[in-house]
């Protein structure tokens, strides 16, 4: 079945009758603004709605045409599904009609058509040179070939061939995805009395419901759907595809702005750095060079980016290259969504593209090996592209979706695919079972990673022959992965056998705590002092035991270490503890005298054994007193 809902977007110079086409078309006046009414000219988005004779329910944006209101055209151009080119009989196109044909055409809007209005101005001869100038124009865009439909909105002439026009226009328009993974471009933001925050936009890639969580980003605000409203119409449920009113529970007006996105919590994430591949307009006023700043336009967004030119020493007008855009002000965007970008002064449209990588790395210029794998996202595989996005080592699956833009049922075959064949691991389940929250590694990034860890802990045993292992946050910190996704890699080489988890520390199954000769010497010269003086043990100092070898003597159970001047034989501390709950059980508690005096010792040992009895969840202190912990 067709897609009932659509947005059609009106485009052209000013002053030829865009809103005055809208307005008799729907009987709504899109101009909105009391400014607009009085100068008689569009200033920022207007919105108005029909149902045509097939019974679509059609959302039509009117752009404003001046030449200064360009970026407000721009927050709006992004959701069209087709275009609805305004031209003047009686001028024919102008200077904003082809920079905003241009603008279609680099966007890439390939559904449309052109409303020649004020037809009834002129003879029929005048009309058809202006057809076919409109006709040469559009050439060699993506437009090209659309209907052309003259009418006057004054007289009515055409209107109802207009509306033909469109319904069949829209028969060729692809259905909107459904991902599940709804996004809006917020373009206006307001307060209704009664409801509070309110913002519009036109939905892709999924449905909003009555009672969602929602995020917005890229401030990463959560918030809750209030209500939906759809042509003024409360909706219970928004489809992809329609402008859609969305009024949220949870966030303040002053918190948004235009250029902001709604989408579902947990799969989108902000990013300054995007890779592109970029078209220069054949009339741009300028080349682009290395390094240039421009104005960046993504969905209904605006920043200021600086363009590093990956294959190029410089972009000449008509030239295709691959770009990276470091941006002043992080942006929502999806691997595939289209962008434009415009000279900040004197203001004009330089051209524009296709955004190939939301996560990418910093590149270096003319390098072939950036280049080949640019040009294998552009149009590879959905294999190809899981396994770039996976490319630095370990990811969870969901921002595997969101590198690579796949619907979750061509990422999820091409995932299990993948693992099928050896090239993916699954980290948290041997079956490489799949669900949203699974982490998963490319095997020769995993290797990488993996030597890379067990480069370290050789290095850590050399270096400290004595320690049981390598401490695991300093094993994080210098491998620079996340605590999730460092626990996930240690717990899958500890079920490889690869690697040895020993509470806090990791080490080497062979890795063992090995004295020399002379350090065995002064350790059983040690214990035998220890067995000698029980309760009353001399310092490690004492007899040259430095705090490596006692730790050492310790870790290996030859020794229980209480601090650092304070060491028992095993044996003595198993009688300690034994006598310690004795008179717990005898008396209800113990007092530190009670403890020195029962095992005729000092202050400084009984203090020091008792706290290390607190620190063990033997005793617990209340007051000057222990007693059992449980």
């Amino acid at each position: 079945m067709a897609r009932q809902t659509f947005v059609i977007g009106t485009a052209g110079h000013v002053d030829h009758g865009k809103s005055t086409l809208v307005k008799a078309l729907t009987g709504i006046d899109p101009d909105r603004l009391r400014e607009e009414k009085e100068r008689e000219m569009t200033i920022d988005l207007g919105f108005a709605w029909m149902t045509l004779p097939s019974g679509r329910r059609l959302s039509i944006v009117d752009v404003p045409g001046h030449e200064r209101f360009i970026k407000n055209m721009l927050a709006g151009v992004g959701g069209f599904d087709a275009a609805l080119l305004v031209v003047a009989a009686d001028e024919g196109p102008m200077p904003q009609t082809r920079e905003h044909v241009a603008i279609l055409d680099l966007l890439e809007i390939r559904h449309g058509l052109v409303a020649l209005t004020k037809s009834d101005l002129v003879e029929p001869d005048w009309l058809e040179l202006v057809i076919v100038e409109v006709e040469e124009l559009l050439r060699d865009t993506a437009l090209a070939g659309v209907p052309i439909v003259p009418v006057s909105a004054v007289t009515g002439y055409g209107l109802d061939a207009l509306v033909r026009v469109i319904d069949q226009v829209l028969d060729q328009v692809p259905p909107h995805a459904r991902s599940g993974k709804p996004r809006l471009a917020i373009d206006r933001v307001f307060t209704a009395a009664g409801f509070g925050t309110v913002v519009t936009g036109t939905l892709r890639d999924g449905e909003l419901e009555v009672g969602q969580e929602v995020e917005i980003l890229p401030r990463g605000l959560r918030a809750r759907v209030r209500g939906l409203q759809s042509h003024r119409t409360r909706v219970d449920r928004a489809l992809p595809g329609s402008r859609t009113a969305v009024n949220l529970s949870g966030v303040e007006v002053e918190d948004l702005v235009r250029g902001d996105v709604l989408t579902v919590p947990g799969w989108l994430r902000p990013t300054m750095l995007l890779d592109a591949r970029l078209r220069m307009l054949p009339d741009a006023p300028e080349p682009l060079e290395q390094n240039d700043e421009v104005d960046f336009f993504v969905g209904a967004s605006e920043t200021l980016a600086r363009v590093t030119l990956l294959d190029a020493e410089r972009l000449e007008p008509g030239m295709v290259g691959w770009v990276q855009l470091r941006l002043q002000e992080p942006v929502v965007a999806v691997r595939g969504d289209r962008f434009i970008i415009r000279r900040p002064s004197p203001s004009a449209t330089l051209g524009g593209g296709i955004i190939i990588d939301t996560a990418p790395r910093r590149h270096r210029r003319f390098r072939p090996e950036v280049l080949r794998t640019l040009e294998l996202l552009a149009s590879g595989s959905p294999e190809a592209l899981v396994l770039h996005a996976l490319e630095r080592g370990i990811a969870e699956w969901r921002d595997v979706l969101q590198r690579t833009n796949l619907d979750e049922t061509t990422a999820t075959r091409a995932i299990t695919q993948l693992i099928q064949q050896g090239q993916i691991v699954c980290l948290e389940n041997a079956e490489g079972a799949l669900n949203p929250g699974s982490a998963l590694a490319e095997r020769t990034a995993l290797e990488r990673i993996t030597a890379q860890l067990l480069d370290l802990l050789r290095d850590y045993h050399a270096r400290y022959p004595l320690r049981r292992g390598l401490p695991r946050e300093m094993a994080r910190s210098r491998l620079g992965l996340s605590p999730r996704f460092f626990e996930l890699l240690v717990h899958w080489l500890t079920q490889a056998g690869a690697v040895i988890q020993d509470d806090d520390v990791l080490r080497l199954p062979e890795h063992r705590i090995q004295l020399t000769e002379e350090q065995e010497n002064r350790a059983r010269a040690y214990e035998a002092a220890l067995l000698r003086e029980p309760f009353s043990p001399p310092s490690p100092s004492e007899y040259g035991i430095e705090p490596e070898l006692v730790q050492a003597l310790a870790d290996l159970g030859r020794v229980v270490r209480v601090n650092d001047e304070v060491v028992f034989a095993p044996s003595a501390w198993a009688e300690i503890k034994k006598r310690v709950l004795a008179l717990i059980d005898a008396h209800g508690s113990v007092t530190l005298a009670q403890v020195r005096d029962a095992l005729g010792t000092s202050r400084k040992y009984a203090q020091a054994l008792l706290e290390y009895l607190d620190q063990q969840r033997v005793t617990r202190r209340i007051g000057d007193a222990r007693v059992r912990y449980a």
